[in-house]
């Protein structure tokens, strides 16, 4: 079976890392963020509060989560902070082993600021 080439594959060798500046929990569940370090030479994800507010407004990712946080008593900050927590720690695992082979050279996961807007 002969492989599709990927161009992607390539700009690691010039020195270049893919980082994407998107973390939605769907892209966690799904096994796509998986696949795109695995095909596509994805070496990072970053994110922000704007991101992560339209992921969960725009979705229903969060929906079951949001509930059972709220039914725990949670206010909007922590219910916040938990999410984004719990999905950074999500990409941060999918991207362990990455990081491990490149000797933590990329594999990482960064989110900017984590306060609720």
């Amino acid at each position: 079976m002969t492989m599709k080439y990927n161009p992607l594959q390539k700009i690691p060798q010039l020195g270049q890392s893919i980082w994407m500046d998107y973390l939605r929990r769907g892209l966690l569940e799904s096994g796509e963020l998986a696949r795109l370090i695995e095909n596509d030479e994805l070496r990072g994800i970053t994110s922000n509060p704007a991101i992560f507010w339209k992921a969960i407004d725009g979705s229903d990712d969060y929906t079951s989560a949001i509930r059972a946080l709220t039914e725990q008593g949670k206010d909007r900050e922590e219910i916040y902070r938990t999410l984004t927590v719990e999905d950074v720690r999500t990409a941060a695992d999918i991207f362990r082993p990455l990081y491990e082979n490149l000797n933590g050279q990329d594999g990482f996961v960064g989110e900017v600021a984590t306060e609720a807007q």
